[in-house]
């Protein structure tokens, strides 16, 4: 199903629940940390998988709305973000895994999008704040391929039930604006692959900026070649320049990390390598917290080049649900619950921005050039 036929009409109305001050929801997030904030980070319910009244795409919108406050017109999460455009140069490695049309010899015009996780479309620029790359490969005969991905090597959850109970474990409470310490040991304790996972993350500290971080598909998906063969995927953007330690440059300000990425480009186009990693049998397909063997094989599938950010308004990336499930032929969904658990939240979000009044972006590309 494209983005299109999901709906444009705003939804119906959701009872009012109380926020959280912006103060307590910046807190909270920094006291659980870079790792901690990364779950609020767009997944949330497989369908028919729970009971109707507790997790739906609906319910998890409405979470994220109690977090961070309602902000018409902005996506419920990763709501700060530039426009991108750019285009995919692939060498045709890539056909040995996938007939998708996307790996084959030639260009292919992108759109993306570069965004911080949390729901607050103004919030101050942090370097642990997880970072997403959203791509939509503009495809021949109106085919597309959606991406979304971000700068951990690992998710922090196994399943959407897990997601639901962290963000639950993660509430800031009022009197200190910090995640209540038992609830989150208590939250550890039943989800080990959770802890596992964060203990990956931290061996991982982010670069300097959107322009080296590696960008990580982290649900396995299914690849088939003109041969029939199926193997299973993940795909990863990595940097083609030089890598930078987070905080070694300084640049102060609000947005110190998008004026970096617009300084960025202005100055030259800026280029990933996009790696297929190929899973052998009994990798988890299944479990976005455990990663892969380090010795699997990679293939080197082409340059990912983008020339170009905007301010995000009408007709670009803006108004693009980076819904994971838009895939060409010759790609397949997993059997990884948080698949069909983002497209729907995604979705969710879509149509409740859809349908309300925009305000500009206040990251403003034009102003900063």
């Amino acid at each position: 199903m494209s983005e299109g036929t999901r709906g444009t009409t705003p939804p119906p109305a959701t009872p009012h629940r109380p926020e959280l001050s912006r103060r307590s929801a910046l807190l909270g997030l920094a006291a659980v940390g870079g790792v901690g904030a990364a779950g609020i980070g767009g997944l949330a319910y497989a369908g028919g998988r729970f009971p109707a009244d507790r997790l739906t795409p609906a319910a998890f919108a409405d979470r994220f709305e109690q977090v961070y406050g309602k902000h018409a017109g902005f996506r419920r999460n990763h709501a700060k973000g530039v426009s991108a455009s750019g285009y995919f140069t692939a060498n045709g490695a890539g056909t040995e895994v996938s007939r998708a049309t996307v790996f084959a010899p030639g260009r292919t015009p992108v759109t993306g999008r570069f965004s911080l996780s949390g729901g607050l479309p103004d919030a101050p620029d942090a370097t642990p704040t997880v970072r997403g790359l959203g791509l939509l490969f503009h495809l021949p005969d109106g085919e597309q391929w959606r991406t979304a991905m971000i700068n951990l090597p690992v998710f922090l959850d196994r399943t959407p039930q897990g997601f639901y109970a962290r963000v639950l474990a993660a509430k800031p409470l009022p009197a200190t604006g910090k995640p209540d310490p038992e609830k989150m040991a208590a939250f550890l304790a039943e989800h080990p692959e959770t802890a596992k996972a964060m203990a990956v993350v931290k061996r991982h500290p982010p670069t300097s900026g959107f322009h080296d971080s590696t960008y990580n598909a982290l649900n396995a998906f299914r690849c088939t070649n003109d041969a029939g063969d199926t193997v299973p995927v993940r795909w990863s953007l990595k940097p083609a320049g030089p890598v930078r330690p987070g905080g070694t440059t300084a640049r102060p300000g609000r947005d110190h990390l998008f004026d970096a990425l617009i300084a960025e480009v202005a100055q030259e186009p800026l280029r990933w390598r996009l790696l297929l990693t190929v899973g052998r049998p009994g990798d988890p397909t299944d479990d976005a917290t455990a990663p892969w063997p380090g010795d699997r094989r990679t293939i080197d599938a082409g340059t990912l080049t983008i020339d170009s950010v905007r301010t995000e308004a009408a007709g670009n990336a803006r108004d693009v649900n980076f819904d994971p499930l838009i895939l060409p032929d010759g790609i397949a969904a997993s059997d990884d619950p948080l698949l069909s658990a983002r497209s729907a939240v995604y979705s969710q979000s879509f149509t409740r921005r859809a349908g309300e009044p925009k305000t500009p972006s206040p990251v403003d590309v034009e102003r900063g050039q």
